[in-house]
């Protein structure tokens, strides 16, 4: 599936909207999970973490007054992933309202004083909306020291213009500058290049037309400017890869394999290196099969020593409302094993559970 495709298949979505929706008692069940206290089932969830004190075992000078005490559990995760992960976006919005509403608390906030580390970065980023939470992983590759050139590449080569378009009026909204100039500013040489080509969203003609003379042209090109000549013409390959349709770029790469007598991947490969190499084998990825393509980002993030657990959280929240299901199916075919169990072996607590209540049932 090319990934201009991915965007309407409805049975990719792992994470839907609840049926017999109603966010005022999901708000009250958030509270009394993160206050320790709660009635009827929720008290029962909280009963293997409170204990009560016999009154003969307090003296006179307790706290307790002298008399027995229920004392309140901490938070209770698990509640909080029951109605976090298995709420829509727009539904956890209004979670939102309603929270505030009856409790006069930033729910999001609350979160963030309940809950630490993993956990807390994955349960924050499901309430953030779709398009400010990309800005916001676009914003943190590049604050501080060093630039995460990964996240901007996965990002701005996988959405389509639409979607583009909103993230950088997000980031522009929540951070007072330009999504382009901060890329500019915090890149160089072609790989600022590239980001910004991207940026721009030229890809997206979903039309199936495809001038043949022009693909077999544009093969010729991209063989002109590698493989035929000492060093390499990589503007053209900028150019080309992010300007043209995807159905284009497709055919386009088949004419590249009968001219250069291998894949456009094995040309950037020896021809290219680093950031800018990614980069272009990301567009090449994305192009070919979108699901694929994260499928191998969620395999890489958990192979091998340690957790890639940025990368982890954003492809999970940001795909389980569009298409998680077949880059699930994707992932079984690419790797022989499924997506859960690999994070059942990677990850541990409420992290692990939080995440495989959003990934859902294997395919």
């Amino acid at each position: 599936m090319a990934w201009w495709k991915a965007w309407i298949e409805q049975e990719g979505v792992t994470v839907k909207s609840s049926s017999h929706f109603n966010p005022d008692p999901d708000a009250e069940t958030l509270y009394k999970a993160m206050k320790g206290i709660g009635v009827g089932s929720q008290l029962l969830s909280h009963q293997a973490a409170v204990f009560t004190l016999p009154s003969s075992t307090l003296t006179s000078a307790s706290p307790w007054g002298g008399h027995s005490r229920c004392i309140p559990a901490g938070t209770n995760e698990q509640a909080i992933i029951d109605v976090l992960t298995k709420r829509s976006n727009a539904q956890r919005q209004q979670i939102a309202k309603s929270f505030k509403a009856q409790f006069g608390k930033d729910l999001t906030e609350t979160l963030k004083s309940e809950l630490s580390g993993k956990f807390e970065r994955l349960i924050v980023a499901l309430m953030y909306l779709p398009y400010r939470y990309e800005a916001k992983e676009l914003h943190d590759a590049m604050k501080g020291l060093g630039t995460k050139e990964g996240v901007i590449i996965e990002i701005l080569a996988s959405r389509t213009k639409n979607q583009l378009q909103e993230i950088m009026k997000a980031y522009e909204e929540d951070y007072g500058s330009s999504l382009e100039e901060d890329i500019q500013a915090d890149t160089s040489g072609y790989l600022e290049r590239i980001l910004v080509c991207l940026l721009q969203g030229s890809r997206d003609d979903v039309s199936s037309f495809v001038d043949p003379g022009l693909a077999l042209q544009d093969a010729q090109d991209l063989y002109a400017a590698g493989e035929k000549i000492r060093g390499t013409d990589e503007m053209k390959f900028i150019t080309i890869l992010c300007t043209r349709s995807a159905t284009h770029l497709l055919r386009v790469f088949e004419e590249y394999e009968k001219i250069a007598n291998k894949s456009i991947e094995d040309s950037i490969n020896s021809e290219t290196h680093g950031s800018l190499e990614e980069a272009m084998l990301t567009v090449v990825k994305c192009t070919r099969n979108l699901h694929s393509y994260f499928a191998e980002r969620l395999y890489y993030a958990m192979k091998g020593a340690g957790t890639r657990d940025g990368t982890l959280i954003r492809n999970i929240v940001s795909r389980s409302e569009i298409d998680l299901n077949l880059i699930k199916c994707h992932f079984k075919k690419m790797y022989g094993k499924t997506l859960s169990s690999m994070i059942m072996e990677d990850t541990s607590g409420d992290y692990k559970n939080a995440l495989l209540s959003l990934v859902g049932s294997d395919p």
